[in-house]
């Protein structure tokens, strides 16, 4: 239970994590401005679009201004540490292990090495005054790499919670290291660095969603072809496509929910867990009522089905959002917040889905797609809509094999060079077709209407208009997809006229359709299964539905506005009136 009132008002429309430049691992002597974890020649990033920067989800290690730990940050850390002397080559961390300890070094210092041959993996080491450690640390999950110490060391080792509860006290504290964190885990994103390979991403629709699951989730992996020389040197000598860690052999069962056990993302859930607030969705609502739930004090955890940042994290560009002049996509904007939120103590569960909620005493049971269940005081409801389904022949065999709904760098991959559809005429396709157009060869917008200014921003519709790489299709509807094993032709019509388009994928960004049917008949909905909240149905605030307790926030609820700053603005306001609620029931 939270130990103090909430704020009378708490009002948030942006929230902005703004990451101090810091350092990460020392070159080696020699090797003053050497890169380590470079982005490979060619890689696709969402650090720019169109020959424009935007903002990434965290600074470039490469490029930042080391600012160590404080004498006073340190001897604060020696209060709840304890001084460890290690032989060489102590082995620190390996892949698959929780990130449980924060290591401090005093003395010598820390390299990564690969566990198969036993030899330094990176041109880079940990030195005295750095600590040891990536995002991981912050939620106890598995480190991707193994460290090891390069020489004789001291260093000092913390429980991660009592380091945790230090970075809550001491914000710079908090700053530099929330940073270097951030910082590392971009470098190893754009690298593919990690123990964690995907075979035959290009031969198997069930890698491809993994790939797609670890992309959006900000993990770093690497991608080799089935009968690439690398493949053989991987799990014993691949002969299938598969999933890859360590030293380990191929997943048995390679599903993002088998990845997330490996890397224990949804170890929060696992034996149960009772918390005072239940976020159920990942969005921008969701996350903004995460990042204010663990900073007023409650309890909190947030599942999400996929992906933190919900259907906003298949944006490849976001322009209108204030603090932002270059844009960022909606999956870095989303992950900062991720970052603050955990700083705060939410835990975050992923992949899996609420299923059934129910209400007994004042409190929640909400089980989960694992057959786990989490007790809740209260619920916030942020799961946000999907597009829909739409009735095409054949959409089920193209659906991850030519068929997306969403357009990150896995999916430009996937159609680098090749021609696509891009069905919808709201800013989200409108930003994809910008974004595809930089890897496909080119890019077909489909909307139904006669025009896109109803539905899509002036700066953006001006744009695609402009782009000799885009072809708007006003009047056009597609009916049908063809293909064997991958799509390559969707049928099309065109002002009543039939007609074969050739095309790599479709990336469907139509149809908004809200996730509610896991609510159990708990709270009313509207025709369309959106929720509505307050007044209009008995709620005691502007966000509570018409079951005391639970909230909704963001697109899935009634009459919002469906736009990102909009969603991270409830999300915030509405943990005040949680609090009171979960007080309120408390007190009895």
């Amino acid at each position: 239970m939270p130990n103090k009132p909430p704020p009378v008002a708490v009002v948030l429309v942006v929230m902005v994590l703004v990451f101090i430049n810091m350092g990460g691992f020392l070159p080696r002597p020699g090797d003053s401005h050497k890169c380590i974890w470079p982005a490979p020649e060619g890689a696709l990033t969402s650090l720019e679009t169109k020959g424009c920067p935007m903002e990434s989800f965290a600074a470039d290690l490469a490029e930042m201004r080391r600012t160590p730990l404080t004498e006073t940050h340190v001897a604060a850390l020696r209060e709840v540490s304890e001084e460890v002397s290690l032989d060489k080559h102590h082995v620190m961390i390996k892949p698959g292990e929780p990130y449980d300890t924060f290591t401090y070094v005093l003395e010598g210092g820390i390299e990564v090495f690969d566990l198969k041959s036993g030899q330094t993996y990176l041109d880079a080491f940990l030195g005295p005054g750095q600590f040891m450690g990536e995002i991981a640390f912050l939620n106890g999950s598995a480190a991707a790499l193994a460290l090891r110490t390069r020489e004789p060391s001291k260093v000092l080792q913390a429980p991660r919670g009592a380091v945790l509860a230090l970075m809550a006290k001491i914000p710079e504290m908090s700053d530099i290291i929330l940073s270097v964190l951030a910082s590392r885990r971009r470098r190893q994103v754009e690298a593919g660095d990690g123990n964690l390979t995907l075979i035959g991403v290009e031969e198997d629709r069930a890698i491809r969603s993994v790939g797609s699951f670890l992309s959006r989730n900000k993990i770093p992996f690497a991608e080799v072809a089935l009968d690439s020389p690398e493949a053989k040197d991987l799990c014993g000598g691949a002969t299938r496509p598969g999933v890859c860690f360590g030293t380990e052999g191929l997943l048995d069962d390679p599903t993002p929910e088998a990845v997330a056990r490996l890397l224990n993302l949804d170890q929060a859930s696992r034996d149960g867990a009772s918390v005072d607030v239940l976020i159920v969705g990942g969005g921008p609502g969701g996350v903004a009522a995460a990042v204010y739930a663990g900073a007023e004090g409650l309890s909190s955890m947030l599942v999400e089905e996929l992906a933190v940042g919900g259907q906003a994290g298949t944006s490849s560009r976001i322009e209108n959002y204030l603090g932002f002049p270059t844009g960022i996509s909606g999956a870095d904007l989303v992950w900062r917040g991720e970052i603050q939120a955990m700083k705060f103590g939410t835990q975050f569960v992923r992949p899996r889905r609420v299923v059934g909620v129910d209400a007994k005493d004042g409190r929640f049971a909400a089980m989960l797609s694992d057959g786990n269940c989490v007790n809740a005081g209260a619920i916030v409801v942020a799961t946000g809509v999907q597009y829909r389904r739409l009735p095409w022949d054949r959409l089920a065999d193209f659906e991850g094999a030519g068929v997306f709904y969403a357009a990150t760098e896995n999916e430009a991959r996937y159609c680098k060079g090749e021609p696509v559809i891009v069905v919808g005429g709201g800013n989200s396709a409108g930003q994809a077709a910008m974004f595809l157009s930089r890897t496909a060869s080119h890019v077909h917008l489909m909307i139904r209407g006669e025009t896109l200014a109803a539905s899509m921003s002036d700066y953006l519709s001006s744009r695609l208009e402009a782009d000799p790489a885009i072809t708007i299709h006003y009047r056009t509807q597609i009916e049908g997809l063809d293909g064997d094993t991958a799509l390559t032709t969707a049928r099309v019509n065109v002002d009543g006229a039939g007609e074969n388009m050739h095309a790599r994928g479709v990336f469907v960004m139509v149809g908004a359709a809200p996730n509610t049917s896991w609510l159990s008949d708990l709270v009313t909905l509207d025709p369309k299964g959106f929720i509505p909240t307050g007044d209009i149905v008995g709620g005691r605030s502007q966000y509570e539905t018409s079951h005391p307790g639970i909230f909704a926030v963001g697109d899935v609820r009634s009459g919002s506005v469906k736009r990102v700053a909009s969603a991270v603005g409830e999300g915030s306001v509405v943990i005040s009136k949680v609090w009171e609620h979960v007080h309120d029931v408390a007190d009895g």
